[in-house]
């Protein structure tokens, strides 16, 4: 088989060893890309969040400097404002789907894990360790983002 072809672990003619084998192969490649996706997430959601909130201190900046405060300020320096707390409260679905991952992830993990165990058995170290799987279905309620639907965990 050419090394660029991948196997189909739902083939009828493949044994069960190499199927589950090939099966847990990919399982674990999604997990790892779900890891890879969590730490690119929370990196943009740090600079994200640095970045908003520097901006919202310069815009309280300038409003010092001309001497308004913000009930009376200039309407585009107050649409800024509420545009960048608009933008930090859309932050917050960053967390949410951090905690998706991580949840998927798990799963993932768990059923990659009884696959070999039921398939390959214990080895010479002992019992194999299955991770529990997390015991809520879904840890995010939320599956959009309209305003005044936020809820904070």
């Amino acid at each position: 088989m050419p090394m660029n072809e991948s196997i189909d672990p739902f083939d009828p003619g493949m044994s069960p060893l190499l199927a589950a084998a090939e099966l847990q192969d990919h399982l674990m490649t999604v997990t790892h890309d779900l890891e890879r996706l969590q730490r690119l997430l929370d990196d943009a959601g740090e600079a994200l969040s640095t970045h908003f909130y520097s901006a919202s201190s310069h815009v309280h900046g300038l409003m010092q400097q001309s001497g308004e405060h913000s009930t009376g300020a200039n309407p585009i320096l107050k649409k800024v404002i509420e545009d960048i707390a608009g933008a930090i409260t859309a932050l917050q679905f960053q967390d949410m789907a951090t905690q998706l991952i991580a949840h998927t992830s798990q799963r993932l993990r768990n059923c990659s894990d009884q696959l070999a165990r039921d398939t390959f058995g214990d080895d010479e170290d002992g019992a194999a360790v299955v991770e529990l799987a997390p015991l809520r279905p879904n840890p995010v309620t939320q599956d959009e983002m309209d305003a005044g639907s936020i809820e904070l965990f």
